[in-house]
């Protein structure tokens, strides 16, 4: 069984920064790709960032460029979103999604990712 759990959620002040986590188990994605997305109250899922697991190729959105940063761990099975200069828009419950087979760049739509952790609440207030 393949399973994604994320951590490193939680409650911080804008400015703030978290290190969100995504373990995974049951399987690699060596020939695939992970990425982060978020949700928003009232809001469509959103893409924030996307690695391909063998090469590190990274994709991230223009809301988050510059400020969040994707990482994998090889050795551990997991991947990292560094979130720095945190603001209040980036409120949501962040999603790390696993795709088995990607592309040299790796996706930006959900619907490319087969597995889905149950996410992890950040927000962001003063």
């Amino acid at each position: 069984q393949v399973t994604l759990v994320e951590s490193g959620g939680g409650s911080v002040q804008p400015g703030d920064s978290l290190r969100l986590s995504c373990g995974v188990s049951g399987r690699t994605f060596s020939d695939g790709a992970m990425g982060w997305f978020r949700r928003a109250p009232g809001k469509e899922r959103q893409f924030v960032a996307s690695i391909n697991w063998n090469t590190g190729t990274m994709n991230h959105d223009y809301s988050v460029a510059g400020r969040f940063t994707i990482s994998r761990d090889y050795a551990k099975n997991t991947m990292y979103l560094q979130m720095n200069s945190l603001k209040p828009e980036d409120t949501a419950v962040y999603y790390c999604a696993g795709q088995v087979r990607a592309n040299y760049s790796p996706s930006i739509y959900s619907h490319d990712y087969d597995y889905w952790g149950l996410g992890t609440q950040v927000t962001v207030s003063s």
